[in-house]
């Protein structure tokens, strides 16, 4: 299983509080937007990547991962799993420090890549989720 529990508390609690949201735009029907929202709830910083650039939640918008002027420490992927593989290795990139792949993202080859790459990885699981289930 991806989602193991003590993985997701060190995401949360040990590899910084910036998170860039891929797929994130000001479509308030989306589920990045609400789960943002949350995120932002929770202390993180939240950097909105979608093309558009839009901002979002008061936050600047980057066209691309390659775009985000700073470091990011997780990389939170709304993308079909069809792109998500190109945005987790992006996110290797990037130097980032976790990857997580949202609800219905699953790509096993992007898992183990990123993995091997020393990065943390969840997939197919919501972060909105996760969060109350911490305790």
């Amino acid at each position: 299983m991806h989602s193991e529990t003590d993985t997701v508390r060190r995401i949360f609690n040990e590899l910084g509080d910036t998170w860039a949201i891929v797929g994130l735009s000001t479509n308030e029907r989306r589920a990045a937007y609400g789960v943002a929202k949350v995120l932002q709830r929770h202390g993180k910083r939240i950097v909105p990547v979608h093309p558009k650039a839009e901002a979002v939640h008061g936050e600047q918008g980057y066209p691309s991962l390659d775009a985000v002027p700073f470091d990011v420490d997780v990389v939170d992927v709304f993308v079909n799993s069809a792109l998500a593989g190109t945005v987790a290795d992006q996110a290797v990139a990037k130097g980032a420090k976790a990857v997580w792949f949202q609800l219905g993202v699953v790509d096993e080859e992007a898992y183990e890549r990123t993995r091997a790459a020393g990065l943390d990885m969840v997939m197919d699981r919501c972060p909105a989720i996760e969060i109350p289930l911490l305790g």
